[in-house]
Order: structure tokens, then C-alpha cells, then sequence
């Protein structure tokens, strides 16, 4: 008989090579408000928290003039980061990169008054 941790982690190992009846998964194309420990986990690509003690959850991308935060190596944000064709319009620091605190505005790179 296996333990119930041991029979955890046999399913979690063997959970890619069974065929999934839906497109969501257990650990991968989260939606909107599903716990996440990383932004490849979502469908949205944002795995986003309210602060550093809080949990991180799946949440939109951020639209146009909403704050947002530019891409990051950590894979969780505070401020979600632009949804596709808009360009987070932020002025990046050294310590902003490392504490993942630089925040901006999206912006459309092709509108005409650059606003």
C-alpha cells in the first residue's frame, strides 16, 4: 500500500503522460484567479500578487494606460505586465530590476501622440 505523499507524487510524475479530457491542467493553463508560483503557469502569463506575503494568483494582463510591470526572470508580479502589442512605458532601475518594483503605464507604440 502506498503512502498517501508517495501516491501524490507518482500522479503528479506520471499527470503529462495521461490524456487530459479538458484544455485546463493541474499545474499548467491556469485561469484568471488560480493560484501560481510562475507566469508560464497561467494562461493569462501573469502570475500576479498584492504583496509579498500574499498568494499568487493567475490574473489578466494589464491593458492600456493600466500600471504594469516590464518582463521579469522571477515569473511573479506585482503590477501584471502588457497585454500583446503594447509596450510597458517605464523608467528601469538597478534596484527596481532586482526587487521587482519598477512600474509603468502600457502604452500602443503606434499611437501618434505617444500617449
Amino acid at each position: 500500500v502506498l503512502s498517501p505523499c508517495l501516491l501524490l507524487l507518482v500522479l503528479l510524475l506520471l499527470a503529462p503522460a495521461l490524456p487530459v479530457p479538458h484544455e485546463r491542467g493541474l499545474i499548467f493553463n491556469l485561469d484568471t484567479g488560480e493560484l501560481c508560483l510562475q507566469s508560464a503557469q497561467c494562461k493569462s502569463g501573469c502570475c500576479h500578487r498584492h504583496s509579498g506575503l500574499s498568494l499568487a494568483r493567475c490574473a489578466p494582463k494589464a491593458a492600456e494606460f493600466q500600471k504594469c510591470s516590464p518582463k521579469s526572470l522571477y515569473g511573479v508580479y506585482y503590477e501584471c505586465p502588457c497585454e500583446s502589442g503594447l509596450n510597458c512605458d517605464v523608467d528601469k532601475t538597478i534596484v527596481g530590476s532586482i526587487t521587482n518594483s519598477d512600474f509603468g503605464i502600457c502604452k500602443d507604440p503606434r499611437s501618434s501622440d505617444g500617449s
